[in-house]
């Protein structure tokens, strides 16, 4: 390291007691992705918080949602609105750095609390490792190399802190999208994929799917055959669809709303169902399947469907400048004395729309923890400043690579 890369590395370091002071702050906020309140009480937050940074912090009013209700109905799903942070727009290196302020826990679950499981070494509680500890880390990397000038001067960026990340981030996917284009590189601040500070490497795509199934009631003594029963085409889709799975494209059909009584035949039904493609190819095959077995249930059933959905998380494949940009923060790492690996992983996250817009990102640089979406989640504290100064390290090399 060079006399400016250490200096920056340790501030981010000094920086610990601070970051996980807001760490337990913010993880004391539900901030579960449905709770608007408590998302509008974190946004607040963490505005006061990159305030201390340069540029304008604002806050992003969310596009429109809908989603299928059981009555196979369209309907407007409300979300929170997102922060963002833009430093130096004109600069001639620009870096997009993307968190999440939303947790998978709404406001009646009943993992609420902090706790220590090793009293200052680590730390229990909603959203510590997913990812409000990442938050933080972020922050204090960025502040370090805010504290001077001249370090900083070289390079702009865009902070993007989404309130949706957890259910898939559709009202901020166009967001992410028109400020991660043009950046040299991304960085997020998911937790590491494993607690020793593994990253997650490729990732395949999600897309989730609601298919409204209208067929035809009919008495199921009197005249059956004059119906055309919605619930069986949607399981017939179903297996079709299932049917498509090989060794890279998951297809998972999770629910089936609708039916009728036990004496009419059923004229409505909602199949709901989940397909994580490994590659674009395995993509543009999923698309095909889904059409095209629709469009054969609905011949042979005689019932009219409507698709509503898409994938939100296109494939993110280890492509030679993602290859190379995790090889820069492994090399990072190991001037840290940090051991830095990575594995594919079948998991998704705002990385994978950075990538679709052919931008390298790493999207693990968060806190080491583990049993993240559970009452089990933990952070490892002394990986705040490990990983702040990490990022701190990490963000010079680019901004001079």
């Amino acid at each position: 390291m060079n006399k400016r890369e250490r200096a920056a590395v340790e501030r981010a370091q000094s920086g610990q007691a601070e970051m996980l002071a807001s760490v337990e702050r913010w993880a004391a906020i539900n901030s579960g992705s449905r709770n608007l309140d408590g998302l509008a009480a974190m946004g607040s937050e963490l505005a006061d918080a990159f305030s201390a940074l340069p540029g304008d912090v604002r806050m992003v009013d969310p596009a429109p949602v809908t989603a299928v209700d059981e009555q196979g109905r369209e309907y407007e799903l409300p979300h929170g609105r997102h922060l963002h942070l833009s430093v130096r727009p004109d600069a001639p290196v620009q870096l997009i750095f993307t968190g999440h302020m939303d947790t998978v826990f709404p406001v009646d679950h009943p993992f609420q609390q902090l706790h220590w499981i090793d009293q200052d070494k680590v730390l229990g509680g909603p959203g510590v490792a997913d990812m409000k500890g990442g938050i933080a880390v972020m922050l204090a990397a960025l502040r370090a190399i805010e504290a001077d000038p001249d370090c900083a001067a070289n390079f702009g960026y865009d902070v993007l802190i989404n309130s949706d990340e957890e259910v898939g981030s559709l009202s901020s996917a166009a967001l992410i999208a028109s400020l991660a284009s043009g950046k040299k590189a991304g960085l997020t601040y998911e937790p590491s994929a494993l607690p020793d500070g593994t990253l997650a490497g490729a990732r395949g795509g999600s897309g989730n799917f609601s298919f409204t199934i209208h067929g035809k009631s009919a008495h199921a003594g009197r005249n059956p055959r004059d119906g055309r029963n919605a619930l069986v085409a949607a399981a017939d889709l179903a297996l079709r669809l299932k049917a498509g799975m090989d060794d890279t494209l998951s297809v998972n059909p999770a629910k089936i709303d609708g039916g009728s009584p036990n004496n009419v035949v059923p004229d409505l039904a909602i199949l709901r169902v989940n397909l994580r493609p490994v590659s674009t190819e395995d993509q543009a095959r999923a698309e095909r399947l889904l059409e095209e077995s629709a469009a054969a249930v609905a011949r042979e059933h005689e019932v009219r469907i409507e698709r509503h959905g898409g994938f939100a998380r296109p494939p993110k494949p280890m492509t030679p400048p993602m290859e190379k940009l995790f090889h820069l923060v492994q090399e990072a790492g190991r001037d840290l004395g940090q051991e830095i690996g990575w594995r594919a992983t079948g998991g998704v996250c705002d990385g994978n729309n950075i990538a679709a817009k052919n931008v390298p990102v790493v999207d693990t640089m968060g806190v080491r923890g583990g049993s993240i979406h559970s009452p089990d989640e933990f952070m490892i504290v002394d990986s705040l400043a490990e990983r702040a100064a990490l990022s701190a390290l990490t963000i010079l090399r680019i901004v001079h690579s």
